[in-house]
């Protein structure tokens, strides 16, 4: 089995993992109500999608 030689760097670890960080969930504001919604799915709030009704809204 295959043993590294020489110890890995802060800077070649680190540079390794720039990829792996989670970002922010783009949001929309609804046209109907102005709630934040994730783009391309029905609001949550009132239940619209590109100006018609989609789902029934939540009920709180």
């Amino acid at each position: 089995m295959g043993l590294p030689k020489r110890r890995v760097s802060k800077s070649r670890r680190d540079k390794r993992r720039t990829g792996k960080s989670l970002s922010a969930p783009a949001l929309t504001t609804c046209a109907d109500c102005g709630e934040p919604s994730l783009p391309h799915h029905a609001c949550p709030s009132c239940g619209s999608y590109r100006g018609r009704k989609a789902v029934p809204a939540k009920e709180e």
